[in-house]
Protein backbone atom coordinates (compact mmCIF):
# COMPACT_ATOMS: atom_id res chain seq x y z
CA UNK A 1 0.00 0.00 0.00
CA UNK A 2 1.25 3.42 -1.24
CA UNK A 3 0.17 6.27 1.28
CA UNK A 4 0.22 9.98 1.45
CA UNK A 5 0.38 11.84 5.06
CA UNK A 6 -0.67 15.04 3.73
CA UNK A 7 -0.43 18.55 5.21
CA UNK A 8 1.06 17.64 9.08
CA UNK A 9 3.63 18.86 11.15
CA UNK A 10 6.56 16.73 10.11
CA UNK A 11 8.91 16.39 12.89
CA UNK A 12 12.34 14.27 11.97
CA UNK A 13 14.80 15.07 15.09
CA UNK A 14 18.12 13.44 12.98
CA UNK A 15 18.35 16.63 11.27
CA UNK A 16 16.37 18.85 12.78
CA UNK A 17 13.12 19.14 9.64
CA UNK A 18 10.02 20.67 11.58
CA UNK A 19 7.79 22.07 8.80
CA UNK A 20 4.38 21.18 7.44
CA UNK A 21 4.55 19.35 4.78
CA UNK A 22 3.78 15.86 3.10
CA UNK A 23 4.94 12.37 3.33
CA UNK A 24 4.72 9.92 1.07
CA UNK A 25 4.92 6.37 1.53
CA UNK A 26 5.39 3.79 -1.38
CA UNK A 27 6.54 -0.11 -1.38
CA UNK A 28 7.26 0.11 2.63
CA UNK A 29 9.97 3.26 2.45
CA UNK A 30 10.36 6.79 2.60
CA UNK A 31 9.85 7.82 -0.93
CA UNK A 32 9.60 11.99 -0.63
CA UNK A 33 8.80 14.71 1.80
CA UNK A 34 7.79 18.50 0.54
CA UNK A 35 5.11 20.45 -0.62
CA UNK A 36 1.89 19.56 -2.13
CA UNK A 37 3.35 15.93 -3.57
CA UNK A 38 1.46 14.36 -5.58
CA UNK A 39 -0.53 11.02 -4.87
CA UNK A 40 0.06 8.62 -7.81
CA UNK A 41 -2.77 6.39 -6.91
CA UNK A 42 -1.91 6.03 -3.01
CA UNK A 43 -4.35 6.33 -0.29
CA UNK A 44 -4.65 9.96 0.90
CA UNK A 45 -4.56 10.70 5.06
CA UNK A 46 -5.23 14.26 6.29
CA UNK A 47 -2.82 14.53 8.58
CA UNK A 48 -3.49 18.24 9.16
CA UNK A 49 -3.42 19.33 12.76
CA UNK A 50 -1.58 16.78 13.12
CA UNK A 51 2.04 15.56 14.22
CA UNK A 52 4.24 13.34 11.83
CA UNK A 53 7.01 11.78 13.26
CA UNK A 54 9.30 8.96 12.93
CA UNK A 55 7.86 5.40 14.61
CA UNK A 56 8.18 5.73 18.59
CA UNK A 57 10.52 3.44 19.97
CA UNK A 58 10.32 1.79 23.54
CA UNK A 59 14.13 0.37 24.62
CA UNK A 60 12.46 -0.73 27.83
CA UNK A 61 9.62 -3.41 27.51
CA UNK A 62 8.54 -6.39 29.14
CA UNK A 63 6.76 -8.73 27.22
CA UNK A 64 7.14 -11.86 29.45
CA UNK A 65 8.03 -14.20 27.10
CA UNK A 66 9.24 -16.73 27.80
CA UNK A 67 7.97 -18.61 30.49
CA UNK A 68 5.49 -15.62 31.54
CA UNK A 69 2.91 -15.26 28.56
CA UNK A 70 -0.18 -15.25 31.25
CA UNK A 71 0.66 -11.45 32.13
CA UNK A 72 1.76 -10.58 28.61
CA UNK A 73 3.68 -12.47 25.38
CA UNK A 74 4.78 -10.97 22.23
CA UNK A 75 1.51 -10.90 20.12
CA UNK A 76 -0.84 -9.10 22.67
CA UNK A 77 2.80 -6.70 23.66
CA UNK A 78 2.81 -5.91 20.27
CA UNK A 79 -0.82 -4.95 20.10
CA UNK A 80 -0.40 -2.26 22.60
CA UNK A 81 2.59 -1.39 21.75
CA UNK A 82 1.09 -0.28 18.11
CA UNK A 83 -2.34 1.16 20.11
CA UNK A 84 -0.04 3.46 22.16
CA UNK A 85 1.82 4.84 18.69
CA UNK A 86 5.23 2.61 18.99
CA UNK A 87 6.75 1.04 16.02
CA UNK A 88 9.90 -0.67 17.79
CA UNK A 89 9.97 -1.82 21.31
CA UNK A 90 13.34 -3.75 23.15
CA UNK A 91 12.19 -6.55 25.02
CA UNK A 92 14.36 -6.91 28.49
CA UNK A 93 15.56 -10.50 29.65
CA UNK A 94 14.37 -11.05 33.29
CA UNK A 95 11.78 -13.68 31.95
CA UNK A 96 11.66 -17.29 32.63
CA UNK A 97 13.85 -18.92 31.75
CA UNK A 98 16.33 -15.53 31.75
CA UNK A 99 17.68 -14.67 28.02
CA UNK A 100 20.99 -15.63 28.77
CA UNK A 101 22.41 -17.71 25.89
CA UNK A 102 22.47 -16.90 22.34
CA UNK A 103 19.97 -20.03 21.49
CA UNK A 104 16.91 -18.11 23.54
CA UNK A 105 18.13 -14.83 21.79
CA UNK A 106 17.55 -16.72 18.42
CA UNK A 107 14.28 -18.31 19.02
CA UNK A 108 13.12 -14.90 20.66
CA UNK A 109 13.99 -13.34 17.31
CA UNK A 110 12.23 -15.96 15.45
CA UNK A 111 9.18 -15.11 17.64
CA UNK A 112 9.23 -11.78 16.70
CA UNK A 113 8.87 -11.98 13.18
CA UNK A 114 6.07 -14.51 13.68
CA UNK A 115 4.12 -11.55 15.87
CA UNK A 116 5.07 -9.86 13.13
CA UNK A 117 3.39 -6.19 14.03
CA UNK A 118 5.85 -4.15 15.02
CA UNK A 119 9.76 -4.49 15.18
CA UNK A 120 10.64 -6.43 18.17
CA UNK A 121 14.67 -6.03 19.33
CA UNK A 122 16.14 -8.63 21.94
CA UNK A 123 17.73 -7.56 25.36
CA UNK A 124 20.48 -10.17 26.55
CA UNK A 125 21.11 -11.08 30.98
CA UNK A 126 24.56 -9.55 31.39
CA UNK A 127 25.37 -12.24 33.77
CA UNK A 128 24.44 -16.15 34.03
CA UNK A 129 20.42 -16.11 34.99
CA UNK A 130 20.92 -12.52 36.39
CA UNK A 131 22.15 -13.98 39.73
CA UNK A 132 25.27 -11.33 39.20
CA UNK A 133 28.01 -13.87 39.64
CA UNK A 134 28.95 -15.13 36.22
CA UNK A 135 29.24 -13.10 32.62
CA UNK A 136 26.52 -14.86 30.55
CA UNK A 137 27.02 -15.63 26.65
CA UNK A 138 27.32 -11.99 25.59
CA UNK A 139 29.62 -12.17 22.57
CA UNK A 140 27.47 -15.07 21.37
CA UNK A 141 24.35 -13.13 22.43
CA UNK A 142 25.59 -10.31 20.07
CA UNK A 143 26.73 -12.09 17.07
CA UNK A 144 23.01 -14.02 17.61
CA UNK A 145 21.56 -10.31 17.46
CA UNK A 146 21.03 -8.84 20.75
CA UNK A 147 21.18 -5.60 20.93
CA UNK A 148 21.99 -4.65 24.20
CA UNK A 149 22.56 -6.10 28.03
CA UNK A 150 20.91 -5.85 31.09
CA UNK A 151 20.23 -7.63 34.31
CA UNK A 152 17.04 -5.20 34.84
CA UNK A 153 15.00 -5.71 38.22
CA UNK A 154 18.04 -6.79 39.87
CA UNK A 155 21.64 -4.70 41.05
CA UNK A 156 24.89 -6.54 40.45
CA UNK A 157 26.25 -5.56 43.67
CA UNK A 158 29.77 -7.36 42.61
CA UNK A 159 31.76 -4.46 41.21
CA UNK A 160 34.41 -6.96 39.57
CA UNK A 161 31.47 -8.69 37.62
CA UNK A 162 30.35 -5.76 36.15
CA UNK A 163 33.73 -3.91 35.27
CA UNK A 164 34.37 -7.71 33.63
CA UNK A 165 31.25 -7.14 32.01
CA UNK A 166 32.17 -3.12 30.62
CA UNK A 167 35.74 -4.91 29.72
CA UNK A 168 34.29 -7.32 27.18
CA UNK A 169 31.75 -5.02 25.73
CA UNK A 170 33.83 -2.01 25.48
CA UNK A 171 35.41 -3.26 21.82
CA UNK A 172 31.56 -3.71 20.38
CA UNK A 173 30.42 -0.98 21.76
CA UNK A 174 27.26 -1.94 23.00
CA UNK A 175 25.71 -0.75 26.07
CA UNK A 176 24.96 -2.15 29.84
CA UNK A 177 21.84 -0.77 30.73
CA UNK A 178 22.23 -0.95 34.68
CA UNK A 179 19.11 -1.02 37.14
CA UNK A 180 20.42 1.39 39.59
CA UNK A 181 19.42 0.33 43.28
CA UNK A 182 22.13 -0.66 46.20
CA UNK A 183 20.00 -3.87 47.21
CA UNK A 184 20.94 -3.43 51.09
CA UNK A 185 19.42 -0.15 51.70
CA UNK A 186 15.89 -0.83 49.83
CA UNK A 187 15.77 -4.51 51.07
CA UNK A 188 11.98 -4.81 51.41
CA UNK A 189 11.03 -1.24 50.84
CA UNK A 190 8.03 -0.91 48.65
CA UNK A 191 7.99 3.09 48.25
CA UNK A 192 9.85 5.98 48.81
CA UNK A 193 11.48 6.49 51.98
CA UNK A 194 10.02 9.95 52.51
CA UNK A 195 7.22 11.52 54.88
CA UNK A 196 4.36 9.38 52.55
CA UNK A 197 5.99 6.30 53.69
CA UNK A 198 6.24 7.49 57.22
CA UNK A 199 2.59 8.41 56.88
CA UNK A 200 1.20 5.10 55.13
CA UNK A 201 3.53 2.83 57.25
CA UNK A 202 5.30 1.40 54.65
CA UNK A 203 9.22 0.72 54.28
CA UNK A 204 10.87 2.92 52.20
CA UNK A 205 13.53 2.78 48.96
CA UNK A 206 15.85 6.06 49.24
CA UNK A 207 16.83 7.82 46.91
CA UNK A 208 20.40 6.97 48.47
CA UNK A 209 19.91 3.78 47.40
CA UNK A 210 19.81 5.22 43.55
CA UNK A 211 22.44 7.44 44.21
CA UNK A 212 25.15 5.10 45.03
CA UNK A 213 24.29 2.51 42.52
CA UNK A 214 24.98 5.36 39.88
CA UNK A 215 27.96 6.62 41.52
CA UNK A 216 29.58 3.43 41.40
CA UNK A 217 28.98 2.08 37.95
CA UNK A 218 29.66 5.74 36.32
CA UNK A 219 33.21 4.99 37.68
CA UNK A 220 33.51 1.39 36.73
CA UNK A 221 32.42 3.13 32.99
CA UNK A 222 34.72 5.92 33.15
CA UNK A 223 37.36 3.30 34.11
CA UNK A 224 36.75 0.70 31.47
CA UNK A 225 36.07 3.55 29.09
CA UNK A 226 32.68 1.55 28.42
CA UNK A 227 29.12 2.74 27.62
CA UNK A 228 27.23 2.18 30.60
CA UNK A 229 23.36 3.55 30.26
CA UNK A 230 21.09 4.08 33.46
CA UNK A 231 17.59 2.89 33.43
CA UNK A 232 14.64 4.84 34.42
CA UNK A 233 16.59 6.93 36.51
CA UNK A 234 14.27 8.72 39.02
CA UNK A 235 16.30 10.72 41.96
CA UNK A 236 17.54 14.60 41.58
CA UNK A 237 21.17 13.52 42.79
CA UNK A 238 21.69 10.84 40.41
CA UNK A 239 20.67 13.23 37.81
CA UNK A 240 23.58 15.14 38.69
CA UNK A 241 26.01 12.22 38.76
CA UNK A 242 24.76 11.76 35.00
CA UNK A 243 25.35 15.49 33.50
CA UNK A 244 28.87 15.71 35.65
CA UNK A 245 30.04 12.48 34.28
CA UNK A 246 28.90 13.43 30.60
CA UNK A 247 30.75 16.67 31.56
CA UNK A 248 33.78 14.38 31.90
CA UNK A 249 33.06 12.50 28.85
CA UNK A 250 32.36 9.66 30.20
CA UNK A 251 30.26 7.22 27.74
CA UNK A 252 26.39 7.41 30.17
CA UNK A 253 23.40 7.79 29.22
CA UNK A 254 20.49 7.39 30.95
CA UNK A 255 16.65 6.86 30.23
CA UNK A 256 13.65 8.16 32.06
CA UNK A 257 9.49 6.53 32.33
CA UNK A 258 6.18 9.46 31.88
CA UNK A 259 5.03 8.35 35.45
CA UNK A 260 8.45 9.83 36.93
CA UNK A 261 8.41 13.06 35.18
CA UNK A 262 4.88 13.41 36.07
CA UNK A 263 3.66 11.39 39.08
CA UNK A 264 5.57 11.77 43.02
CA UNK A 265 4.79 9.67 46.25
CA UNK A 266 2.23 11.88 47.03
CA UNK A 267 0.32 9.54 44.54
CA UNK A 268 0.92 6.23 46.40
CA UNK A 269 -2.41 5.22 48.27
CA UNK A 270 -2.57 1.53 50.40
CA UNK A 271 -5.36 0.22 48.81
CA UNK A 272 -4.35 1.05 44.81
CA UNK A 273 -1.42 -1.36 44.23
CA UNK A 274 -1.02 0.76 40.70
CA UNK A 275 1.49 3.15 41.68
CA UNK A 276 3.83 0.22 42.70
CA UNK A 277 6.64 0.25 40.74
CA UNK A 278 10.70 0.01 41.00
CA UNK A 279 12.62 2.25 41.31
CA UNK A 280 9.34 4.08 43.29
CA UNK A 281 7.68 7.26 43.01
CA UNK A 282 9.96 9.94 44.17
CA UNK A 283 9.53 13.93 45.85
CA UNK A 284 8.37 16.79 43.59
CA UNK A 285 11.95 17.68 43.54
CA UNK A 286 12.95 14.60 41.90
CA UNK A 287 10.19 15.14 39.04
CA UNK A 288 11.71 18.75 38.96
CA UNK A 289 15.05 17.87 38.47
CA UNK A 290 14.36 15.07 35.97
CA UNK A 291 12.69 17.09 33.62
CA UNK A 292 15.35 19.33 33.36
CA UNK A 293 17.60 16.63 33.17
CA UNK A 294 15.73 15.43 29.90
CA UNK A 295 15.72 19.19 28.42
CA UNK A 296 19.03 19.68 28.86
CA UNK A 297 20.38 16.61 27.25
CA UNK A 298 21.01 14.65 30.53
CA UNK A 299 18.66 12.26 30.33
CA UNK A 300 18.72 10.80 26.52
CA UNK A 301 15.53 8.90 26.40
CA UNK A 302 11.79 8.64 27.58
CA UNK A 303 11.30 4.67 28.38
CA UNK A 304 7.39 3.13 29.78
CA UNK A 305 9.28 0.26 31.27
CA UNK A 306 5.79 -1.50 30.09
CA UNK A 307 5.38 -4.24 33.08
CA UNK A 308 1.92 -5.92 33.33
CA UNK A 309 1.01 -8.74 35.29
CA UNK A 310 -1.76 -11.05 36.01
CA UNK A 311 -4.54 -9.30 37.42
CA UNK A 312 -4.98 -11.61 40.72
CA UNK A 313 -0.67 -10.66 41.32
CA UNK A 314 -1.54 -7.14 41.28
CA UNK A 315 -4.85 -6.98 42.67
CA UNK A 316 -3.33 -7.38 46.07
CA UNK A 317 -2.59 -5.32 49.45
CA UNK A 318 0.55 -2.75 48.46
CA UNK A 319 3.50 -4.70 50.35
CA UNK A 320 2.55 -8.17 48.72
CA UNK A 321 1.86 -6.59 45.10
CA UNK A 322 4.07 -6.90 42.11
CA UNK A 323 5.83 -3.82 40.78
CA UNK A 324 4.93 -2.51 37.70
CA UNK A 325 2.22 -1.67 35.18
CA UNK A 326 1.37 -1.35 31.39
CA UNK A 327 2.34 1.85 30.37
CA UNK A 328 2.84 1.31 26.43
CA UNK A 329 -1.03 2.46 25.40
CA UNK A 330 -0.91 5.74 28.02
CA UNK A 331 2.53 6.94 27.71
CA UNK A 332 2.09 9.44 24.64
CA UNK A 333 -1.12 10.84 26.25
CA UNK A 334 0.58 11.61 29.40
CA UNK A 335 3.54 12.70 28.01
CA UNK A 336 1.30 15.47 26.10
CA UNK A 337 -1.40 16.02 28.55
CA UNK A 338 0.92 16.94 31.80
CA UNK A 339 4.40 17.91 29.30
CA UNK A 340 3.27 19.35 26.42
CA UNK A 341 0.66 20.76 26.96
CA UNK A 342 1.67 22.49 30.65
CA UNK A 343 4.74 23.96 28.66
CA UNK A 344 7.05 21.91 30.54
CA UNK A 345 8.64 20.07 27.02
CA UNK A 346 8.27 21.14 22.93
CA UNK A 347 7.02 18.85 20.83
CA UNK A 348 10.48 18.19 18.92
CA UNK A 349 12.39 17.17 22.36
CA UNK A 350 9.21 15.05 22.93
CA UNK A 351 9.65 13.41 19.89
CA UNK A 352 13.54 12.84 19.57
CA UNK A 353 13.18 11.25 23.43
CA UNK A 354 11.08 8.77 21.99
CA UNK A 355 12.35 8.07 18.38
CA UNK A 356 15.58 8.98 17.37
CA UNK A 357 17.20 9.02 20.53
CA UNK A 358 16.34 5.28 21.94
CA UNK A 359 17.55 4.24 17.81
CA UNK A 360 20.48 5.82 18.04
CA UNK A 361 21.71 4.58 21.59
CA UNK A 362 21.20 0.89 20.35
CA UNK A 363 22.98 1.75 17.00
CA UNK A 364 19.59 0.61 15.17
CA UNK A 365 18.80 2.29 11.42
CA UNK A 366 15.08 3.34 13.10
CA UNK A 367 13.63 6.84 14.58
CA UNK A 368 14.03 8.65 11.35
CA UNK A 369 11.99 10.11 8.52
CA UNK A 370 14.93 10.11 5.42
CA UNK A 371 14.15 9.31 2.10
CA UNK A 372 14.84 5.50 1.49
CA UNK A 373 14.28 4.18 4.66
CA UNK A 374 12.01 1.93 6.29
CA UNK A 375 8.43 3.63 6.67
CA UNK A 376 7.84 3.64 10.79
CA UNK A 377 5.86 6.63 11.25
CA UNK A 378 3.95 7.89 14.28
CA UNK A 379 1.18 10.22 13.98
CA UNK A 380 -0.14 12.52 16.45
CA UNK A 381 -3.14 13.74 17.13
CA UNK A 382 -2.13 16.62 19.93
CA UNK A 383 -5.57 17.97 20.37
CA UNK A 384 -7.73 14.83 20.77
CA UNK A 385 -9.22 14.46 24.28
CA UNK A 386 -9.86 10.86 25.41
CA UNK A 387 -10.33 9.16 28.56
CA UNK A 388 -7.82 5.53 29.85
CA UNK A 389 -9.73 2.37 30.20
CA UNK A 390 -8.43 -0.44 30.92
CA UNK A 391 -11.14 -2.92 29.58
CA UNK A 392 -10.15 -0.83 26.06
CA UNK A 393 -5.99 -1.65 26.48
CA UNK A 394 -4.39 -4.72 24.32
CA UNK A 395 -2.16 -5.52 26.52
CA UNK A 396 -3.11 -8.18 28.95
CA UNK A 397 -2.23 -6.05 32.28
CA UNK A 398 -4.29 -3.73 33.90
CA UNK A 399 -3.77 -1.49 37.01
CA UNK A 400 -2.33 1.28 34.90
CA UNK A 401 -2.54 4.34 37.60
CA UNK A 402 -4.17 6.74 34.94
CA UNK A 403 -6.97 4.65 34.81
CA UNK A 404 -9.98 7.47 34.78
CA UNK A 405 -7.82 9.81 33.45
CA UNK A 406 -8.87 12.39 30.63
CA UNK A 407 -5.75 13.19 28.83
CA UNK A 408 -5.26 15.44 25.84
CA UNK A 409 -2.83 13.79 22.71
CA UNK A 410 -3.06 10.58 21.29
CA UNK A 411 -1.08 8.38 18.61
CA UNK A 412 -3.68 8.01 15.62
CA UNK A 413 -1.76 6.17 13.40
CA UNK A 414 1.23 3.52 14.03
CA UNK A 415 2.72 2.55 10.70
CA UNK A 416 5.84 -0.07 10.42
CA UNK A 417 7.55 -0.85 7.27
CA UNK A 418 4.72 1.36 5.31
CA UNK A 419 1.81 -0.85 6.30
CA UNK A 420 -0.88 0.77 8.85
CA UNK A 421 -0.82 -1.43 11.95
CA UNK A 422 -2.85 1.10 14.11
CA UNK A 423 -5.70 4.02 12.86
CA UNK A 424 -7.65 6.19 15.25
CA UNK A 425 -6.47 3.68 18.26
CA UNK A 426 -8.00 -0.08 16.39
CA UNK A 427 -4.80 -2.64 15.97
CA UNK A 428 -4.96 -3.40 11.96
CA UNK A 429 -3.88 -7.09 11.72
Amino acid sequence: MNILLKGGRVINPENKFDQVADVLIEDGKIKAIGKDLPAKGAEIYDAAGKVVAPGFMDMHVHFREPGQEAKEDFISGSKAAAAGGFTRVATMPNTKPVVDTAALVRSLKERAREAGLIHINIIGAVTKGQKGEELAELGDMLQAGAVAFSDDGHFDSSAKVMLNAFDYLHSFDKIIINHEEESTLCAEGVMNEGHRSAMLGLKGRPTVAEDIAVARDILLAEYADARLHVAHISSARAVDLVRDAKKRGVKVTAEVTPQHLTMTDECVELFDSSTKINPPLRSRKDCEALLAGLKDGTIDAVVTDHSPHAVEEKDREYNNAPSGFPGLETAVGVMLTDLYHEGQLDLPTLVSKMSYEPAKLLGLEAGTLTEGKAADVTVIDPEKEWVVEEKAFYTKGSHSPFAGRKLKGKAVMTIVDGRVVMRDGRVVE
